[in-house]
């Protein structure tokens, strides 16, 4: 198998279009297919302080090392976040990858806590119902994180989500009946309300952000979240890995899909009313936001 631009020995190949690649050329087809979605999608204007989340995993590895790489061509600059959640035996040490990393890229680096911003972590917070792990901890992962950008000064905050993360939640929310999330992406934010996140690898699935890794020597095996697998996404993504290897194209025709629904909505449609928590003053879809709920903060 031979590289389909330079006759070199291939490493990967890849469909939509089909095409044989060596490293060289794989790594480069990946940075230019980031570099067009930011561009396309507009994610980054002259003079944005972005905030990359930053767990120290593989997509959010990734996500630094191209945004390092592309961002200088745009005049913004990047600090790099970590969410310590306080989960033992699994946090320490992806904590200790994304500061050997930000140490050697030469990028500012920002860590906030659980117990800091909610009063405990998350091992703490989530006894009696460890089932809830994952649920629990991306609501206030999410919340963490549009803090911490907050704290930095951040325009934008860049999140390390892939293809199969966003071909996922299409699935999820179509198995919810849920019209509203699959039409509009409330992560795009209110001005003034929080800040707008954007995510430049949902064009690469998880397979080619792991081979992209490996070719730059980045790639880590780290330990996997003890709470991994205790949610709906679990299984749609087992589910959907399933579908992809049988069928080459089914993630990328869900995203297809979803861009087709969102044409045809009325752009006047609204997501849901937003409101300010009359706890915390945060967004919310009702009168108590998400974290306050989950904090036991209005039976207060």
């Amino acid at each position: 198998m031979q590289c389909a631009r330079c006759g070199e020995p291939a490493v990967v190949h890849l469909t939509g279009p089909d095409r044989r690649l060596c490293a060289a050329h794989f790594i480069e087809d990946v940075e230019t297919r980031v570099a067009t979605a930011l561009e396309c999608g507009r994610m980054i204007t002259p003079g944005d302080r972005i905030a990359v989340g930053l767990s120290g995993g593989k997509d959010s590895t990734a996500l630094l090392l191209l945004l390092h790489r592309l961002v200088p061509r745009t005049d913004a600059t990047l600090v790099a976040v970590t969410v310590d959640e306080g989960i033992a035996g699994y946090r320490e040490e992806t904590l200790r990858a994304a500061e050997v990393l930000t140490a050697e890229l030469g990028v500012e680096h920002r860590i906030v806590t659980f117990p800091d911003l909610f009063g405990g972590d998350l091992d703490r917070l989530l006894v009696g119902r460890e089932a809830q792990g994952c649920t629990v901890c991306g609501v206030l992962r999410r919340r963490a994180l549009v803090e911490a950008a907050r704290r930095t000064g951040a325009t934008k905050l860049a999140t390390g989500h892939n293809l199969d993360d966003e071909a996922q939640s299409v699935l999820m929310n179509v198995l919810r009946g849920d019209l509203p999330h699959l039409l509009h992406d409330t992560a795009t934010g209110l001005p003034g309300q929080f800040v707008p996140r954007i995510k430049p690898l949902a064009v690469l699935s998880e397979k080619e952000i792991t081979i992209y890794l490996l070719l730059r020597a980045y790639y880590r095996d780290l330990p996997e979240c003890p709470y991994a697998g205790t949610a709906l996404r679990s299984e749609v993504r087992t589910m959907l890995a399933t579908m992809e290897h049988r069928h080459p194209g089914t993630m990328g025709r869900l995203m297809q899909f979803r861009e087709e629904i969102r044409g045809s909505a009325s752009p006047t449609e609204p997501a849901g009313e937003l409101r300010l928590c009359r706890i915390c003053g945060e967004l919310a879809s009702g009168e108590v936001c998400q974290v306050c709920r989950l904090l036991g903060r209005e039976e207060r």
